[in-house]
């Protein structure tokens, strides 16, 4: 997954979404995505944090084309689940069944929502029509 010993930043997230909402982009578009113009500093300020998330094989960048093209390789899922877990090993002692019991509770959830959440349980359960 790459990025194991130093969490991403606010920054760096955000520049993460720009990349997994595309296929890839250059620095000009990430810059013109996440601040509405292109000033040199702007654009230095994204391309040394492209080249840290380079180095942490949180991207890639192909260097066949110019200018060259940027694209996520850290997967949303992976940085989601990575959080998560933090998240229930300072809360609740690495338990993530309470974690997640808040947060079905705290959210207001669609009944389309409910139904794939029941519809998941039951796949894991064995009782969604899968065979094990």
């Amino acid at each position: 997954m790459g990025r194991a010993a130093r969490e991403i930043t606010d920054t760096e997230l955000s520049l993460m979404t720009e990349l997994w909402q595309r296929p890839s982009a250059t620095v000009q578009e990430l810059t013109e995505a996440l601040y509405g113009n292109t000033a040199p500093a702007l654009l230095a300020t994204v391309r040394k944090l492209l080249d840290r998330l380079e180095a942490e094989e949180c991207v890639t960048r192909d260097r066949s084309k110019w200018p060259h093209h940027y694209m996520a390789v850290l997967k949303r899922d992976d940085l989601a689940g990575k959080r998560l877990q933090e998240a229930a090993d300072e809360l609740y002692e690495g338990e993530l069944a309470p974690l997640l019991t808040h947060l079905v509770r705290s959210q207001k959830l669609s009944a389309d929502d409910r139904a794939n959440l029941r519809k998941m349980l039951d796949e894991l359960d064995g009782k969604g029509g899968k065979k094990k």
